[in-house]
């Protein structure tokens, strides 16, 4: 009966944890993959174990206060154009995140049907309008399960190339070692974790188990939420980072060599050297990708507003508005994956705006009580959040001057 009820406490984290899939991370593992072989695979797996902290406190959060990380934000941040700059900025990295998502959903219809980049956003954005319908309609479960179905999908379609050419076990490994080969892997790594850790999983997680939870009272119950969220996180974590891993290993073992400096370039190669169909299965993952995390985008984006400048506004509404600035990017003829690269050097601003109010009220005993961070979490919080801020500073720093 226990394990039963476990079981229906399970799911915001494998909402919050599509944002460690979406199309930003596909080109950036690829590439490294591509590029440098198995050399980052210890980034993959580093980034994976900071993200699994990161997600825990933002969870733990929600659920210890019955509020999400930006609603305490507009609580406590009482001069009021100040906090109208906070949600600015946070908007922006939600915004860039949407770019990058409705853009690659658009690149996957191109390669599947052949379906135009402009007419292929705007598709992508009404089929991620329908997903919110979900959550407007049916309530957080439904929601859940659409985004946990289509996470299947995306595990699947990326995945499945792994299956079919595995690596060698001892390249593998090798990879685990941390190392650098030159300025192009730095580069590639601040990318990886920049893809890895984002500013709206951060936020919506714990808006995800507010939604669901509400404000979980001190005591044995509190306690089971907590144990069964560590649970939740352990799974969407270990599911986010294996297709991850997977992604940079399908790269590392077919390929090397190959042009990879566009999505469309890594589906021809993998068509080449894997057949039609691995390639039709990842322009599938792709689109999967791109539909999912757009979808928990939007969500973050309306969580944002609402804790932040006290305003909330019909999701579907916001999800409209916030489909403007890819549709005219898609409508310029700009070049997608510039588009894409930029896009996570634009999240790369936002991300010290989350991580460090986050580890400063999840240690605050006068916010959670008995469930504050003790010393060594907050320690490890620290060191996390040092070097997730110093590799992102190298990201900008290499994107603009090389």
């Amino acid at each position: 009966m226990a394990a039963k009820r476990l079981f229906t406490l399970l799911g915001p984290a494998l909402v919050a944890g599509v944002a460690y899939l979406d199309p930003g991370n596909v080109a950036s593992n690829m590439t490294a993959g591509a590029q440098y072989g198995f050399l980052l695979v210890w980034v993959v797996v580093g980034g994976n174990l900071i993200a699994w902290l990161v997600q825990y406190l933002s969870a733990k959060l929600g659920i210890a206060t019955g509020k999400s990380l930006t609603q305490l934000l507009g609580e406590r941040i009482l001069n009021p154009w100040l906090r109208r700059v906070y949600w600015l900025q946070a908007e922006i990295v939600a915004m860039a995140t949407d770019l990058a998502e409705i853009i690659g959903g658009a690149i996957a219809l191109y390669l599947l049907f052949g379906i135009p980049l402009l007419l292929g956003g705007l598709i992508t954005g009404l089929l991620s309008l329908l997903l919110l319908q979900l959550q407007n309609r049916s309530g957080s479960h439904r929601f859940e399960r659409a985004i946990i179905g289509l996470l299947v999908i995306i595990a699947v379609g990326f995945g499945i190339g792994v299956v079919v050419a595995p690596p060698e076990a001892g390249s593998l490994l090798a990879g685990l070692v941390p190392r650098f080969a030159d300025s192009g892997s730095v580069l590639l790594a601040a990318s990886i974790l920049g893809a890895t850790i984002m500013p709206h999983a951060i936020y919506a997680h714990s808006a995800l188990t507010r939604d669901r939870f509400g404000l979980v009272k001190a005591g044995p119950n509190r306690s089971h939420v907590m144990r069964a969220t560590r649970i939740d996180v352990t799974i969407a974590l270990v599911i986010a980072g294996s297709v991850n891993l997977a992604i940079l290993i399908v790269a590392a073992v077919n390929l090397t060599g190959r042009k990879t400096d566009s999505l469309e370039s890594v589906y021809v190669g993998l068509g080449a050297t894997l057949g039609p169909v691995i390639a039709i299965m990842f322009a599938i993952g792709l689109l999967a990708s791109g539909l999912a995390s757009t979808s928990v985008g939007a969500y973050a984006g309306a969580e944002i507003m609402s804790g932040l400048l006290h305003v909330r506004i019909p999701l579907l509404t916001r999800r409209v508005i916030t489909l403007i600035p890819a549709i005219v990017i898609l409508a310029a003829g700009v070049d997608p994956t510039w588009a894409l690269i930029m896009s996570q050097v634009v999240l790369s601003f936002g991300i010290p705006f989350a991580l460090v109010p986050l580890v400063i009220f999840t240690r605050q005993k006068s916010l959670l009580g008995a469930d504050a961070n003790r010393w060594f979490t907050t320690v490890a919080a620290v060191i996390a959040v040092v070097l997730i801020i110093a590799l992102n500073f190298a990201l900008l720093w290499l994107t603009f001057t090389s």
